[in-house]
């Protein structure tokens, strides 16, 4: 709540603007049932039009003056409102940019989503009535009870009776509900996490015929989720009926009381009017109430998983030295690029080590292979080069100084990363490549595509660098995708280039090509080539072996074929197959 206060504190004069129009809209409103018990004794009870027509002018201009009130009320809530969610939104959204991949895999991608958009859409709402109605409703309610005293006092008895029961029944379904909505809110992230699935996975769904069974999954969630907003929905649903019951049987009671005043003669029909009409203000005001009420669950549930996310310190935080190439000896052939020392890791919540005491180095303008099976930790180890994770025991060391002493963004400005998912964005071919380097020139990215071999297949759509990229990439062939994701690194012109997987795409002419002319136009860029084929990292000047998250070789090609038998095994499987393939 402190957060959000903070939120409303930016924008006070708006924020205090809005509830005070409408009080003052509910001031004039208070006056209606007076001037209505006035037209009835007075206008009416002694046949005089010329009194009639002036209170009617008179209940006319109140009308007029409340709506410009009322008005003036919701535009500041509605900007209020806005401004809030608009800096919440920008907070949160620079906040998960922060956190590292250990944070974002622990959430979930659909959580966060649903987080920035569904749940501070509903902060939105229940700040925009609140505003509007959390001043105004009990002010009308109890303004209603002290005005119907000051007509009557025995008559207006049944005011005290009636508000504070209302009052029981309103704190009460909101103490039951505000639970169920953050149940709601929470299956609703289990919808958009299945939906987000099988909208980016169509191609597979479709491709091992699984419709009829996701379409099965799906209803699953939604029913669950039908289920939960009925269940929450009838707790909200008292709320009128009872409100209405409880109103109707205080308009009972005054008529009872009223009536044996009038007949007594201590009352007159207008001021029972009067207290009729305070009464069915009061019904109204409370029926709005009971509905902000239900919106404020809502709210404060979302709020609450808003700021769960906010409460999440990154384990990574940005901040430490800044490095630089120059000073760390980059050129030295002393100071080696990069270095693992006894590197071990474990993913959060993971009982296992995924990495276990890996130790080399890597000099400056050297190529480093790596290449391992499925699962051998090899993305993993690539991962704790740009610090995406931080390692459990020993030391990662770039131009001699350990990662975790290094601002994780600095370290980033000189690692190029090529991810084994070619990703990128909507928006033209050069808004994409200047990712690697801001306002990079048309021929920086143009030598990049030549380095990516990326150039032939971009001049062929003739639409030079203006050319448009779908979201995804979704109009480009994956090895099309793949080569732009390179060139997309290389614009940049980092020190250490991670290509993870990079090349799985391409035919092995164009994977040939591309590392020829990487080795060729790269200079002193240390750089890791992490693949599964023995062709692609064969030329590399070291290789690091992988097998079960531990090193089990690092040397040349000959150097592992002579003494690394799991590297022996890879080499002849490979081979065994070309040799297979020639011979059919």
């Amino acid at each position: 709540m402190k957060r959000f206060l903070h939120y409303l504190s930016l924008h006070p004069l708006i924020t205090v603007m809005a509830p005070l129009f409408k009080m003052l809209e509910a001031s004039f409103e208070l006056f209606v049932p007076l001037v209505v018990a006035r037209m009835i004794d007075i206008g009416i009870g002694q046949h005089s039009p010329l009194f009639l027509w002036h209170m009617g002018g008179l209940l006319i201009l109140l009308g007029v003056i409340g709506l410009g009130f009322a008005l003036a009320a919701q535009y500041f809530a509605a900007k209020s409102a806005i401004s809030v969610s608009m800096a919440m939104r920008k907070d949160l959204f620079t906040h998960i940019l922060s956190f590292s991949y250990q944070e974002i895999d622990a959430i979930g991608t659909s959580t966060l989503i649903n987080r920035l958009t569904s749940d501070i859409n509903q902060v939105q709402n229940g700040l925009n009535m609140f505003l509007r109605l959390f001043l105004r409703s009990p002010f009308v309610v109890f303004g209603a009870m002290a005005m119907a005293f000051t007509v009557d006092t025995r008559a207006a008895i049944p005011f005290a009776v009636t508000i504070p029961v209302l009052l029981a029944v309103v704190f009460g379904v909101l103490l039951a509900s505000m639970p169920l909505y953050q149940k709601v809110q929470k299956q609703m992230d289990q919808v958009v996490l299945s939906t987000r699935e099988n909208l980016l996975g169509i191609r597979v769904v479709r491709a091992f015929s699984r419709q009829n069974k996701e379409k099965g999954r799906f209803r699953q969630e939604t029913d669950s989720l039908y289920r939960k907003q009925i269940f929450v929905g009838k707790i909200s649903a008292l709320l009128n009926p009872l409100t209405y019951v409880i109103i109707n049987l205080g308009i009972i009671a005054i008529l009872w009381f009223g009536g044996l005043q009038t007949d007594s003669g201590s009352l007159t029909r207008g001021q029972v009017i009067a207290l009729i009409n305070y009464m069915s203000q009061i019904l109204t005001e409370l029926v709005k109430l009971a509905n902000l009420i239900i919106l404020l669950s809502r709210a404060m549930a979302s709020l609450a998983r808003v700021n769960a996310v906010f409460d999440i310190s990154p384990s990574i935080p940005d901040r430490g030295r800044s490095v630089s190439a120059a000073d760390h000896g980059v050129s030295s052939h002393s100071v080696p690029a990069v270095s693992f020392e006894h590197v071990s890791f474990a993913y959060a919540g993971s009982g296992q080590e995924t990495l276990r005491d890996i130790t080399f180095t890597a000099m400056a303008g050297e190529t480093i292979g790596i290449i391992g099976g499925t699962g051998s930790g090899k993305s993993t180890l690539a991962n704790l080069i740009p610090r995406f994770y931080d390692c459990t025991s020993g030391s990662v060391r770039l131009f001699g100084q350990d990662v975790r002493s290094l601002r994780p963004s600095s370290i980033r400005e000189r690692v190029g990363i090529v991810p084994q998912k070619a990703v990128l964005f909507s928006g033209s071919l050069r808004q994409n490549m200047q990712w690697g380097k801001k306002n990079a020139a048309d021929e920086e990215i143009y030598r990049a595509l030549d380095i990516a071999q990326a150039r032939e297949f971009v001049d062929s759509k003739q639409q030079g660098l203006d050319l448009m990229i779908r979201q995804g990439g979704g109009n480009l062939s994956g090895g099309q995708k793949q080569r732009l994701t390179i060139a997309r690194a290389l614009t940049g012109q980092p020190d250490i280039l991670i290509l993870d997987d990079s090349a799985s795409a391409l035919d092995f002419a164009t994977d040939a090509r591309l590392r020829k002319a990487i080795r060729e136009h790269t200079g002193q860029m240390t750089i890791f080539i992490i693949s599964q084929r023995v062709s692609a990292i064969r030329d590399a000047d070291h290789i690091l072996v992988m097998d079960n998250g531990r090193a089990e070789g690092y040397g040349t090609h000959e150097e592992l074929l002579r003494g690394c038998p799991i590297y022996q095994e890879i080499y002849a499987s490979q081979n065994a197959g070309k040799e297979a393939a020639s011979h059919a």
